[in-house]
């Protein structure tokens, strides 16, 4: 088996495996590389391979740095079956066609701003490319075995990432032997709110693993959510507004779920609280269709309190444009979460906007933030940040909480590689930067497991 590592190769982004294996061709996500807007618009609309000689994807779920480029691969000549759970079939279809729209709106954009003879800008995909991805998803149930290519049968096991989250589980027979893969996808952490746990792999040859935190430990949750809970009260006595840059799928059903269980337990007033996306009401949708993937705790919430777990007093799913302007009218205190969480598209732009240089304002920031995007600079606190290709002061406040990830931590992360040390012949580390991967890769081999390898963005590594 030959494996190209085309996306999130040394960086946490475009997640990317094309495996090649007696003569067919699979592919393990199809992510959007997010990043410098023109690398990343020239990134994602070449492909380092014919899409029309792909035979079958694997989806491991719906975030748009694993799925946001499937509707480009369609575009570009993939008509074949795209696999995945079907929770994270139904995310990626509305995330999908939201993406689509919102690149058509982002290139009306810029273009409106273009001086005279320059040349205009194409979005990626459309909403209609988008549409036909869907009539291409097959779901498959965790657990259930299915052949996506010949000789190469393919397990689903709950990731515990985000709803719908898989890890890939691959046997496959080349050459008269048989070889066991494991691509962890991303690897979520023990006791999140509302997901089960991840599995850990068993039996492995070779696997292939997430490193996005592979140079920090992660302890448990709460702490984290008692972090956000003295984010809010400090804010909260600024009367201004908390802006919440949020992942539409995950971050913001947690954030909302964790905000349920302070006012529920009478630990923080019932305040105005708006998820202003489209795309998270849709999502919201999904996760009430989905109760299955929820995890013992968030069942028991909901049949105690008697409401679903993602809804209460206080909170509005925005949808219109008109109420969403409205927003930025209204005095604070309140909290707004909007998509994206990386602050490169939405409606968060918007917010940022109108309430950046005001110094009762907190900006919350809630995940990892890539290189060189919007949200990596207000982590950094610049003084200075470009909104629409617009300068604004930074005066608001920023607050990160790093311990709400989705990801697992290295502590994590090394038990998951040690669950299949009996049988483990190699480690190839992806979706995590350099510094990451290296403090990961020393604590391996200090473990006794390996040999472990970053393959570089585009290298290929036979197995």
């Amino acid at each position: 088996m030959k494996i190209h590592f085309n996306g999130a190769a040394q960086t946490v982004t475009g997640s990317q495996y094309l495996l090649e294996v007696n003569g067919r061709r699979l592919l393990i996500d199809c992510g959007m590389f997010q990043g410098r807007r023109e690398e990343s618009y020239a990134r994602n609309r070449a492909f380092k391979f014919d899409a029309s000689s792909v035979d079958a994807v694997i989806l491991t779920h719906a975030h748009i740095d694993h799925s946001g480029n499937l509707p480009n691969l369609v575009k570009n000549g993939y008509s074949g079956p795209i696999f995945g759970t079907s929770a994270t079939c139904d995310l990626a279809d509305v995330m999908l066609r939201d993406s689509g729209n919102i690149q058509e709106s982002d290139a009306a954009f810029v273009n409106k701003k273009r001086r005279r003879g320059e040349p205009l800008i194409e979005p990626l995909y459309t909403l209609k490319d988008a549409e036909q991805v869907s009539k291409q998803l097959v779901e498959k149930a965790y657990e259930e075995e299915f052949e996506p290519i010949a000789g190469v049968k393919v397990r689903l096991h709950d990731a515990g990432h985000i709803l719908g989250s898989s890890s890939v589980d691959l046997t496959f027979r080349e050459n008269g032997r048989a070889q066991r893969v494991w691509f962890s996808g991303d690897i979520g952490r023990k006791n999140l709110h509302i997901l089960r746990d991840p599995v850990f792999p068993q039996d492995v040859d070779h696997l292939i693993m997430e490193s996005t935190y592979g140079d920090k430990p992660r302890g448990n949750p709460q702490a984290a959510y008692e972090e956000l809970y003295q984010v809010l009260m400090t804010a909260f006595e600024k009367r201004g507004k908390v802006i919440v840059p949020a992942f539409a799928v995950g971050r913001t059903q947690e954030l909302v779920y964790a905000l349920n269980l302070f006012i529920s337990a009478g630990r923080m007033a019932p305040i105005p609280v708006y998820v202003d996306s489209p795309l998270a009401v849709n999502v919201s949708d999904v996760f009430r269709r989905h109760k299955d993937c929820y995890d013992a705790e968030a069942q028991a919430f909901i049949t105690h309190n008697k409401h679903p777990a993602l809804e209460f007093d206080g909170l509005t799913y925005v949808r219109s444009v008109e109420m969403s302007k409205s927003l930025n009218t209204l005095p604070g205190p309140m909290i707004i979460i909007a998509a994206s969480g990386m602050a490169e598209t939405g409606r968060i732009l918007h917010h940022l906007k109108n309430n950046i240089e005001d110094e009762r304002n907190t900006i919350l920031i809630v995940s990892w933030q890539a290189p060189h995007t919007l949200g990596r600079r207000l982590a950094d606190r610049a003084p200075v940040v470009r909104i629409f290709g617009e300068e604004y002061q930074r005066r608001a406040s920023v607050a990160t909480i790093g311990g709400l990830s989705a990801h697992a931590g290295q502590d994590t992360l090394l038990e998951y590689a040690a669950s299949t040390r009996r049988t483990l012949k190699g480690i190839y580390l992806v979706h995590g930067e350099p510094p990451a991967a290296r403090a990961l890769t020393e604590r391996l081999k200090a473990e006794g497991l390996g040999p472990v390898y970053a393959p570089a963005p585009f290298e290929m590594i036979e197995i």
